[in-house]
């Protein structure tokens, strides 16, 4: 049996075009939209969008980070699959932060609060178990892991490590222990946007030595899908920045300032 798995960051639910010249602070409080040669950047909600494209993509199991908490419920029934979600940061002023990222997204940011959520649908076979586990609290701020454990047998993560290294790599190891206990031996996704690359940090050789997980997107990404007690069929692979990309007044809009990663797992 073959299972599908993607990951992706969604960026707060903004778009995130290649020059960063078309970010400025004018257009975030004017939301003009800013244009070059061949990409926009929008400062709207995108939610339409996004869901358009993640529903359509091939996955049964999909891992988001950064992810409006205010977009889980829609997220599953658009896309008709079950949910787990793990509220992360900056959630204390829920739901005006949320009214304020729908008016003014770029100007709100991470400010309207941010979660990890796992959709699962077709052959995952829905979510028999959903837990949270709490990655560490404050400093520098809240990180929080989302688990679920799937009908086809299969255990996933979906985790947001810090943005800076040593912290990160702490969260990263310390997501690996508590999600292989959670797993109890079943197959185990351990997904997510971990901050840290394999060419700078050993943590991706920790990981294999210690949790015996594999996978590695490649040396200079940060989304992963280390898979630990099955096999891949199709290893994790980025999706190439124009297939993130809609067109609007004939230049494009890119989605988020990641790409998905997808795999596909032979159970």
């Amino acid at each position: 049996m073959q299972v599908r798995v993607l990951t992706w960051n969604l960026y707060h639910g903004r778009d995130g075009p290649p020059d960063p010249a078309l970010y400025t602070r004018r257009a975030e409080w004017t939301r003009e939209t800013q244009r070059n040669a061949t990409h926009v950047q929008v400062n709207r909600n995108l939610y339409r969008e996004f869901s358009r494209m993640l529903c359509a993509a091939e996955w049964d199991v999909a891992l988001l980070q950064e992810s409006p908490p205010r977009w889980a419920k829609p997220l599953g029934a658009d896309c008709g699959a079950e949910r787990q979600r793990a509220l992360t940061s900056r959630n204390w002023a829920l739901p005006l932060t949320s009214f304020l990222a729908r008016l003014n997204p770029d100007l709100v940011g991470s400010a309207e609060g941010g979660s990890n959520l796992i959709l699962a649908r077709g052959r995952a076979g829905g979510i028999v178990e959903r837990r949270k586990a709490t990655i560490h609290r404050l400093r520098p701020e809240r990180r929080a892991m989302a688990f679920a454990r799937l009908g086809c047998g299969l255990c996933v993560t979906s985790l947001h490590a810090s943005t800076h290294s040593p912290v990160a790599e702490q969260d990263i190891l310390t997501a690996a222990s508590r999600a292989t206990e959670l797993a109890a031996g079943s197959p185990l996704i351990l997904g997510g946007d971990f901050n840290v690359r394999a060419h700078s940090s050993d943590v991706y050789e920790k990981l294999s030595r210690r949790f015996e997980l594999e996978g590695n997107t490649g040396p200079d990404s940060i989304d992963q899908l280390l898979l630990r007690g099955a096999s891949f069929a199709e290893p994790p692979t980025a999706w190439p920045a124009e297939r993130r990309e809609l067109r609007e007044d004939g230049l494009a809009l890119r989605l988020s300032d990641h790409a998905p990663v997808t795999a596909t797992i032979e159970l």
